[in-house]
């Protein structure tokens, strides 16, 4: 099932529900623990592993959309940014876009673009910016 601007994905559900399994798993061990030198009434036990995952259910819907995976688009604001470049770039350099400095490298088959010239980010690479020279019109 693909996921929409307003529902989440099976997928996501299973990697947010994995995702929080290392941490029911440390309470329930934390109480094991503690219940070698403290008597612990089993609705105490029980009812800390409930709202433990009461927390989890209720949380869900405010997190999901940090657990999906989205198109690059969507997934990344720097793509079709404007940036300046801070040093030439032939292929790679350096470019200010949105208040940072970002290593970046020009488009296969596109000439060196010259210091100071405004650059379009039209992908990402890893943490380097994937750019091409942008004509102010």
């Amino acid at each position: 099932m693909r996921a929409t601007k307003n529902r989440w994905s099976s997928r996501t559900l299973i990697k947010y529900s994995l995702l929080q399994i290392p941490a029911l798993a440390l309470l329930i061990f934390g109480l094991l623990f503690i219940r070698r030198w403290v008597e612990i009434p089993p609705w105490v036990f029980w009812g800390s592993v409930i709202l433990w995952i009461g927390k989890d259910v209720i949380l869900f819907p405010f997190l999901w959309r940090s657990y999906e995976q989205r198109p690059d688009k969507e997934n990344n604001p720097l793509i079709g940014s404007r940036g300046i470049t801070r040093e030439r770039l032939d292929p790679a350099g350096y470019v200010w876009t949105h208040g940072e400095l970002w290593q970046a490298r020009v488009i296969d088959g596109y000439p060196p673009v010259e210091k100071g010239a405004p650059v379009r980010v039209t992908g990402v690479q890893g943490l380097t910016l994937i750019v091409r020279p942008h004509s102010e019109r």
